[in-house]
């Protein structure tokens, strides 16, 4: 590879992680600084969280759909940038939450309930997916790592059924939902065939 194109390859590795982060940023900001309420930070986190998990989990379908696209094989490597947002937002999301409830007893007792343990569970799913989207785990988990991360499809559906359950309007949760499944449908049926016709 020439240098011209790997130099090419870190900046646009860079941009896309300085991407994915601006909005982080500008939220635990806001919210240090008191611009920003709890429900602003919570609601504003916690879809960032789904967005990026959307965007991860996507990836492979749309390569799929669409194979001969510069643009999806320029996602598929970088997608582990993706799932490293997913768990910065669900950080945020749960450190706004604890700081809000301010006493630990107060959130362990509300963990037990139905919305909250799946916020939870899919939240200590996120963690060592985070730890290992390096290349080093790649390569010392090998074969592990693959089944590791395939966990990733159960935080998807803990954390979709926390937003369910947790929200006022879940109009919103079903119509992200909806899309995801359509994605995801690729991963069964080859509609990449048909396309590419």
């Amino acid at each position: 590879m020439r240098l011209s194109s790997v130099t090419a390859s870190i900046h646009s590795y860079r941009l896309l992680a300085g991407l994915l982060a601006l909005p982080w940023a500008l939220l635990a900001l806001g919210y240090a600084t008191g611009r920003l309420f709890y429900g602003e930070v919570i609601h504003a986190s916690g879809e960032w969280a789904i967005w990026c998990l959307m965007a991860a989990l996507a990836v492979s379908p749309l390569r799929k759909l669409f194979p001969r696209q510069a643009w999806t094989a320029w996602l598929l490597p970088r997608r582990r940038y993706l799932g490293v947002a997913v768990f910065a937002y669900a950080l945020l999301h749960a450190v706004v939450y604890v700081l809000r409830q301010g006493e630990l007893p107060k959130v362990l007792a509300a963990a037990l309930e139905a919305g909250m343990l799946t916020g939870w569970l899919a939240f200590a799913i996120f963690v060592p997916l985070a730890l290992t989207s390096n290349g080093r785990s790649v390569r010392r988990l090998g074969r592990v790592w693959k089944l590791l991360h395939r966990w990733v499809y159960a935080a998807a559906v803990l954390s979709f059924a926390h937003w369910l359950l947790v929200a006022f309007d879940r109009s919103s949760a079903f119509a992200h939902l909806a899309v995801l499944a359509a994605i995801e449908l690729t991963r069964l049926f080859d509609f990449g065939s048909k396309i590419r016709r």
